[in-house]
């Protein structure tokens, strides 16, 4: 079961960033914002998924969810093929800059959707005392 969800999440996360690929310009000024964007979100999603999905959910579902959906639409090589595009254009700086803002806000995004999702959870019922 966890695979065949990993493979449905995977066709779910590609047609995603395909389609937001379409819809906005890969790169503006020699920036690539639609893989930042993209990747960001994706970081938020997975944060809010761990804190509100990971402690309950079966194991098929947090296949489907992480490593498929999330895993096809946030790639490490849409980043890696940018820091290339960018270095191979004499953009040092720019492509150090673009990892350095991949990283913080990624790690920035993730954080967020962990602790902003954690206090929506509904609060763990309190064991009734034996009277």
């Amino acid at each position: 079961m966890p695979l065949l969800a990993v493979f449905v999440g995977a066709l779910v996360g590609a047609a995603l960033r395909l389609g937001i690929d379409a819809l906005l310009p890969h790169t503006v000024e020699g920036f690539p914002w639609s893989t930042l964007l993209i990747n960001v979100v994706g970081a938020f999603a997975l944060g809010a998924l761990v804190a509100r999905v990971w402690p309950t959910a079966p194991d098929w579902l947090r296949a489907g969810l992480g490593a498929g959906l999330l895993g096809t639409f946030t790639t490490f090589s849409a980043l890696a093929v940018a820091l290339v595009a960018l270095a191979d254009a004499g953009e040092w700086l720019l492509a150090i800059g673009y990892l350095l803002v991949t990283m913080v806000a990624g790690l920035a995004a993730a954080w967020a959707g962990i602790a902003m999702f954690r206090s929506r959870a509904a609060p763990l019922a309190e064991p009734e005392a034996d009277e």
